[in-house]
């Protein structure tokens, strides 16, 4: 029995005030995920407000923002696992709300605690999920058992095919996951912190795969690693408190290319007061030292070696440490001013 053709079997009721048009579809093929004016309130705290962004096939875009922003609440609105009290998901030319078994059935989704039956082998669960996504008529028929062939040779899983999900790593069990996502060949991904916990060599592994599925895909993640979002991600989108506070190329977001994150000097005299306030020198409790008392812009750390160059100093330590990204996001999300 075919699910109703509201809301995928979620057993919501259909909701046509949130109707588009008459089939739900957009105009733009380009673009395969659409969110428009999305606002969702837990009784008194606002989650999203007015949430409005587009990703377009072959394009990789990442959700950052802080602990409570609002990014698990615009993803569970995304996949139309949860309502919002206003606006509109259209996932590849379907209304979320409306058409949600057809536009599901576009979508692969890896949520940031993946279920896995511990006892099924991969094979079994992927198998198990080729039949609740109706692919080739079910479980054993010829069309899923080459989507779970695909997948296991796509992620490479062959090698552990027959081994009980309960007994793989970390970084096997993510495969297994996206694995998951990819059985019905969907044009659009969306990934919760795709390589979290996993360690350094599976990381690279994991956003070499996530490059390479994003060529001919939509992909959405989130994530809270900075490093990850100018590796990977063509645009990334900036949370607080529900809002989209800044939109854009990852690596064009900061004023600043690099910011001095920590520096340690020695000078023959002390500084005047006008330049311990100029650069933030504060003493280092060891002779004739001083380290900085917050951050630099580029500019202002010339001026700062310049200033030791001029008294004959040393520079005992000099780390850059924050990309401007990471100097956007600190100010966006906690107020913070880089200076």
């Amino acid at each position: 029995m075919s699910e109703p053709e509201t809301t995928a079997g979620l057993g919501l009721p259909a909701r046509d005030s949130r109707a588009a048009a008459d089939d739900g579809r957009g105009n733009d093929s380009d673009v395969l995920i659409r969110a428009s004016g999305l606002q969702k309130s837990y009784g008194p705290i606002s989650a999203v407000r007015d949430l409005s962004f587009e990703v377009k096939k072959g394009e990789i875009v990442g959700l950052l923002g802080p602990n409570g922003a609002g990014k698990s609440t615009t993803l569970r609105m995304l996949i139309g696992f949860q309502y919002p009290d206003e606006g509109t998901v259209v996932l590849d030319g379907r209304d979320v709300y409306r058409d949600g078994a057809r536009a599901r059935r576009t979508l692969g989704y890896l949520p940031e605690t993946l279920p896995l039956y511990v006892e099924m082998t991969v094979r079994e669960y992927l198998d198990h999920f080729a039949a609740l996504k109706g692919i080739g008529g079910g479980r054993g028929g010829g069309k899923s058992r080459a989507a779970v062939d695909r997948v296991l040779g796509e992620l490479d899983l062959t090698a552990v095919e027959n081994r009980a999900c309960g007994n793989l790593s970390r970084g096997y069990r993510q495969r297994v996951g996206l694995a998951q996502a990819l059985l019905a060949e969907p044009s659009i991904l969306i990934l919760d912190e795709p390589t979290a916990g996993l360690d350094p060599n599976q990381i690279q592994d994991f956003r070499r795969l996530i490059r390479d599925l994003g060529r001919e895909r939509a992909i959405l993640l989130s994530t809270h690693i900075l490093p990850e979002a100018l590796e990977i991600c063509d645009r990334v989108l900036i949370l607080n408190r529900g809002r989209i506070v800044a939109s854009g190329r990852p690596d064009s977001l900061g004023d600043e290319d690099q910011i001095l994150h920590l520096a340690r000097i020695r000078l023959p005299e002390p500084p005047d007061p006008e330049a311990r306030q100029r650069f933030g020198l504060t003493d280092a409790g060891h002779g004739q030292t001083y380290r900085l008392a917050h951050d630099l812009d580029r500019e202002r750390a010339r001026e700062l070696l310049r200033y030791v160059a001029e008294r004959s100093g040393e520079v005992l330590e000099w780390h850059v440490g924050a990309s401007g990204l990471e100097a956007s996001f600190r100010r966006l999300t906690l107020g913070e001013e880089v200076v």
